[in-house]
């Protein structure tokens, strides 16, 4: 258990980092890029203490944090250096004729306070990711890291105490009720990530302050192998993503629809790479996680029934869940009504491309998608599907690019980040209009005496 922040040092968190944006002194382009260059230090200074709280809490191995966690932070930090000074100059944009000698710019200026409520998948890497947006444009933050991981909360409060004052970005611990406080207070933006039914308490609690909101959520996302695809690269690359972190990952592959001449080979591929890559006593594999906490154990076993193609085996004292293949899966099964967030991967066929892109299309866009196959193939699915994201031939990595966008679509969420984006998520672009003095055309006054220039000019 973790202890909950008091509501007093939340209100009073909150009024001193009003305070202090107003100082004006987080607007500086050099504050920022010292700050980013502090949390660059902090995270590598605690990184072994952040490995052992992962380890305590998702069994997450030293090499998989670092692959999933603190590398993607520090290349988006180095990303965010290298780049701040050219993101936040003024742009200059034209101007239309009828409202000339004037100039225009936009000029790029932070949103304010920003609220970050991660998640408890990626712990740390998705409480320290946004922020680095908010560092990059200007803003403060309050920091809400899940309690569902408390070594690693615990760790991050310790670190970002150490290395920031609490009036420019603080953290604060606890479940439903400290957000529930924190809702009370009109942040600028409230950055979420989680699922789509927290998602919307979010999104009501911002309305009532008009605060931008940014939703990161999930969905099933979903993998579709055709019967051209290159079935050993197929089954090594989905069986890799539904394996990082034991299946607990928003953009893993949710389920599998592969082309039913092509099945039985590429499960047997699938299969093979589980215990290529972790050994055949998976269990004791220092390279696989662990399922979160109980209640999400006791959820993931009510979806172990049915054609177990390969898998199946649970310890729950241990939160164990073995990679496991269901195969023959029919659309109104339970384990195909809700995202399943854990290593347990459905198997639909189809003969037909068409038909494999209907049953994706009838539900909710996900949050990534996953194409394996030609390249006719991939454009046709790209074309007649929506996704927040999407990779052909692979699964996972086009969240590790700072250059692609990184967010969902309608239930999968709203709003992006990574890169520049994650500087204009927690930035206002404000457009300026300047005029000179030294003339004053009379064509926009009353009484229109020239109205008939005016519409030749804007026609």
């Amino acid at each position: 258990m973790i202890e909950e922040t008091s509501a007093k040092t939340i209100s009073d968190t909150y009024k001193s980092q009003r305070r202090f944006f107003i100082s004006q002194e987080t607007k500086s382009i050099t504050f920022r890029l010292q700050q980013l260059k502090t949390l660059k230090k902090a995270i590598k200074q605690y990184e072994d203490k952040m490995n052992e709280a992962l380890w305590k809490d998702l069994h997450k191995s030293k090499e998989e944090a670092f692959l999933t966690e603190t590398s993607l932070l520090i290349e988006e930090i180095d990303y965010h250096i290298k780049n701040l000074k050219r993101w936040a100059k003024p742009k200059k944009v034209g101007t239309p004729l009828q409202i000339k000698p004037s100039g225009s710019k936009i000029f790029y200026e932070p949103l304010g306070i920003g609220l970050i409520i991660a998640p408890w998948n990626y712990p740390f890497q998705l409480t320290i990711n946004p922020l680095i947006g908010a560092i990059s444009s200007g803003c403060c933050a309050v920091l809400k890291p899940s309690p569902d991981t408390p070594n690693v909360a615990r760790v991050i409060e310790e670190m970002i105490s150490e290395f920031f004052p609490s009036e420019y970005i603080a953290v604060v611990q606890g479940g439903k009720e400290a957000n529930q406080e924190l809702f009370k207070f009109p942040f600028d933006i409230m950055f979420f990530t989680g699922s789509p039914g927290v998602g919307k308490i979010v999104m009501k609690a911002a309305a009532e302050h008009l605060s931008r909101v940014v939703l990161e959520l999930g969905g099933k996302s979903p993998c579709i192998v055709d019967k051209e695809a290159n079935l050993k690269i197929a089954g090594k690359r989905i069986a890799w993503g539904k394996i990082i972190n034991a299946g607990q990952t928003c953009i893993a592959p949710d389920y599998l629809l592969v082309h039913k001449d092509v099945k039985k080979d590429l499960l047997a591929e699938i299969s093979k790479s589980f215990e290529e890559m972790l050994g055949e006593d998976i269990a004791n594999s220092k390279h696989y996680g662990r399922i979160v906490n109980p209640n999400a154990m006791e959820r993931l076993m009510k979806y172990l029934v049915g054609d177990v193609y390969c898998g199946g085996r649970t310890n729950e004292e241990e939160k164990y869940i073995e990679p496991t293949i269901l195969n023959n899966v029919h659309p109104d099964d339970k384990i195909m009504q809700e995202e399943i967030f854990g290593p347990i991967l459905p198997v639909m066929e189809f003969g037909e491309i068409d038909e494999a892109l209907s049953y994706i299309n009838k539900n909710e866009k996900p949050l990534a998608l996953y194409y394996f196959g030609k390249d006719n193939g991939a454009e046709k699915v790209l074309r007649e599907t929506s996704s927040g994201g999407a990779c052909i031939n692979d699964t996972l990595l086009h969240v590790a690019n700072h250059k692609l966008p990184f967010g969902g679509v309608g239930n999968s969420g709203m709003g992006k980040y990574h890169g520049k984006e994650s500087f204009l998520a927690f930035t206002h672009e404000r457009g300026v209009v300047n005029s000179t003095t030294k003339l004053d055309i009379p064509l926009k006054y009353p009484p229109y005496k020239f109205f008939g220039l005016i519409k030749k000019i804007v026609g």
